[in-house]
């Protein structure tokens, strides 16, 4: 059995760390109007993603094992609407002596979970499926070190 641990970094010195991530969700065009249209029965579409974000963001070393509590100073949650998707970015930023790509990275995916889970009845065929809903091209986009 390979031993389970998590990386030391006592030695490392802290720096100025960002990480902007994105991705996308597809939907049926009629989804992206309703949002467009604030007519999603759950409420505001994008501003409860975006909070999702935020709070997935701060909790990512809850949740990813081997990632280490980090402070973060920012975190900046963005949407843009296309004919029949949602592509999300987040920028992360903060101080650490560890990088902020997976914070950027799980908050980019909690946010397009959050849409797909409030504009499901939106996107379910006749039998309960989802034919056109994906969720895909999570990566990161850019990551910065500046050390102090």
């Amino acid at each position: 059995m390979v031993p389970v641990k998590m990386v030391d970094v006592s030695g490392k010195r802290g720096a100025y760390r960002e990480a902007t991530a994105e991705g996308k969700i597809h939907l049926r065009p009629e989804t992206i109007k309703a949002i467009r249209e604030r007519k999603v029965e759950k409420g505001e579409v994008l501003t409860v993603a975006g909070l999702a974000a935020l709070n997935a963001v701060k909790k990512t070393s809850e949740v990813l094992f081997h990632c280490h509590p980090l402070e973060i100073t920012s975190v900046e949650p963005e949407f843009r609407l296309g004919k029949d998707t949602v592509t999300v970015s987040v920028r992360v930023k903060g101080t650490g002596k560890t990088g902020v790509e997976m914070e950027a990275l799980t908050g980019v995916s909690v946010a397009l979970l959050t849409v797909w889970d409030m504009v499901k009845a939106w996107e379910k065929d006749e039998k309960g499926q989802y034919p056109s809903t994906c969720i895909s091209d999570i990566r990161v986009l850019k990551k910065v070190k500046d050390e102090f």
